[in-house]
């Protein structure tokens, strides 16, 4: 074999060869997509990336089948709304536990190392909803993991905010936790430290540059671009760091200095809004995935960082009131397909696409749109109004990836509508004003998209479902 020979193949090997992950990095696998791909999929997907960690919103039957023997660590997490019955009730703790936990612990099973006992609870929009039940929730799951002989691998945890803390000043150093829920926060904090258990926080630079006009733009990325915030002798040059120094100093004015920290989301969204596309998120990205390889933590904890990235995948059924980005944080699209290059490593070591889920099915290369010969588009609104209330239009708008003519917001409507729909004739309809094509509909930099098969539907289900649609119209036309 030739020395050129055996270079070329060299290389084809080592580009066969997961990169190596910038130390502590996992992701957040969400679940509220209308149409979900394959969990076995997607657990391949992630293992092709070289990603080991994983954090759930919810402990979903399949995902974890998918992960059982991936050997991937996991964070599974229970809602919001169970948070009471699990307060009240020690027994309801046990069973979660049995039937989530404990069910996957064994050879060959899932590697669960957390329990996320709700999401942000302290959310100051709940209103204090979850503040009475979140605490006694926490215990008992522990108490039912301990009991289990799980304790002492699996830890009872709660992802919270940042908003669960301030700075009076906007400096680190004075960081504290709200007056509202300090006290409740410290009862948390006593069982994490405990039982060794890390405080989980989710820290998003890009709301901080959402919510303010006067927020210096640069001062939410990594490269040092903006003036930067003087705190006795420390220089913080990005709101991260900022951000978490601010939760470490608020941990030890309540005594709880030397908690270890896990940031269990960070990310940034790629459209519906202004400052939301991927070339900002790949900014983004870039900076804190060469922070992280660092292993440099920050100026008040000099250690490396546990970091999920969030999210996976984009999710068009998300609660759009913080804002139309909600639905895009994904560094995959919703067919399980990267949205731009990527170095996992954050040494350098390739800056390309990620590896997406193979295997995806798609529905038919066709789209609805408006019909050309369609003159008076007011008379359009009301059936826009409808698609987008029953599916997803957060891509449209002004600085957005479909800034679009009103022609071109109406066949969005009507597209994302049909798809949502699994392109039933039935949703290409609106009154006459709508047809179906086979040409792409995508208009330069906005795609039109095409929808997957939703892996959460059996297909005996479907074939069921499209009977009894049959046997209706059957008995209707009688």
């Amino acid at each position: 074999m030739s020395r050129a020979v055996f270079l070329v193949c060299l290389l084809s090997i080592l580009m066969l060869v997961p990169t190596s992950l910038a130390q502590g990095l996992g992701v957040n696998w969400g679940s509220m997509g209308s149409h979900s791909l394959p969990p076995k999929n997607v657990v391949q997907m992630l293992k092709d990336n070289g990603i080991k960690k994983v954090k759930l919103f919810d402990a979903e039957p399949d995902t974890m089948d998918a992960l059982a023997g991936s050997g991937m660590q996991v964070m599974v997490g229970i809602p919001n709304e169970k948070l009471e019955k699990l307060a009240d009730s020690y027994k309801e703790a046990q069973e979660w536990v049995k039937q989530n936990v404990t069910k996957y612990l064994r050879d060959g099973g899932v590697n669960i190392r957390y329990v996320a006992v709700g999401n942000e609870p302290y959310l100051t929009s709940y209103n204090g909803t979850y503040v009475k039940t979140t605490y006694p929730a926490l215990k008992n799951i522990q108490k039912a993991l301990d009991e289990a002989g799980s304790g002492g691998k699996v830890k009872a945890t709660v992802p919270f905010n940042a908003d669960v803390y301030e700075s009076p000043s906007n400096k680190p150093s004075d960081g504290r936790f709200r007056k509202d829920i300090k006290n409740n926060i410290v009862e948390i904090l006593r069982v994490l430290n405990d039982n060794r258990t890390p405080f989980v926080v989710n820290i998003y630079p890009f709301l901080s540059l959402y919510q303010s006009s006067d927020f210096p733009k640069e001062f939410a990325f990594f490269e040092g671009g903006s003036e930067p915030v003087k705190d006795n002798n420390i220089e913080y040059k990005n709101v991260f760091d900022a951000n978490c120094d601010t939760l470490i100093s608020a941990l030890k004015k309540v005594g709880f200095g030397n908690l270890d920290i896990i940031i269990g989301e960070v990310g940034w969204p790629t459209d519906g809004d202004k400052n939301a596309n991927g070339k900002l998120a790949k900014k983004f990205y870039d900076g804190l995935l060469k922070k992280l390889a660092t292993e440099d933590g920050t100026p008040l904890r000099k250690k490396k960082l546990e970091v999920y990235l969030f999210g996976l995948f984009d999710e068009n059924q998300k609660s759009i009131a913080p804002g139309d980005f909600e639905r895009h944080w994904g560094i995959f699209r919703y067919d399980g397909q990267p949205k731009f290059t990527m170095d996992l490593s954050g040494k350098g070591q390739g800056n390309n696409l990620l590896k997406g889920v193979q295997g995806v099915q798609y529905l038919d290369q066709q789209w609805c749109v408006l019909k050309s010969d369609v003159r008076n588009l007011s008379n359009t609104q009301p059936e826009v109004g409808y698609a987008c209330s029953m599916s997803d239009c957060t891509s449209l708008g002004v600085g957005r990836s479909c800034d679009l003519d009103q022609h071109g917001n109406v066949s969005y409507a009507f597209n994302a509508y049909f798809q949502n729909k699994d392109q039933d004739v039935r949703a290409c309809d609106f009154n006459g004003m709508a047809n179906i094509v086979k040409q792409n509909a995508s208009m330069g930099d906005c795609l039109f998209p095409i929808q997957i098969l939703n892996a959460g539907v059996r297909p005996e289900l479907s074939i069921f479902a499209g009977l009894f649609l049959i046997l209706m119209s059957f008995f209707t036309l009688m």
